[in-house]
């Protein structure tokens, strides 16, 4: 099992549930509204006058046999808008209660 967490400006919302829902992805936690600005490139999400937009986080907890699908899908939407931004992190998941 792993853990992806997913930064994404904020128009990207309804297409990231569309590909998690067709990926067979059920669990997440939305964290709503979050600040950041990416390592490399695109424009700063801080709610600011200066930068207005804003970004959102998720995180899901997904079986290995789909992680590929899904980031497969995740790069298509991230490629689509480039400028909007879209990063996904793949972390191992050791134990669960």
């Amino acid at each position: 099992m792993k853990a992806i967490f997913i930064a994404y400006d904020q128009a990207h919302h309804e297409q990231i549930l569309e590909v998690l829902n067709s990926c067979a992805c059920r669990g997440y936690t939305a964290f709503g509204t979050v600040q950041g600005r990416g390592s490399h490139t695109g424009e700063p999400h801080l709610g600011s006058h200066a930068w207005p937009s804003l970004a959102e986080a998720m995180l899901t907890m997904v079986d290995d046999s789909r992680v590929e699908s899904l980031l497969e899908r995740l790069q298509a939407i991230d490629r689509a808008k480039p400028r909007l931004g879209l990063r996904a992190f793949v972390w191992p998941i050791e134990a669960t209660i």
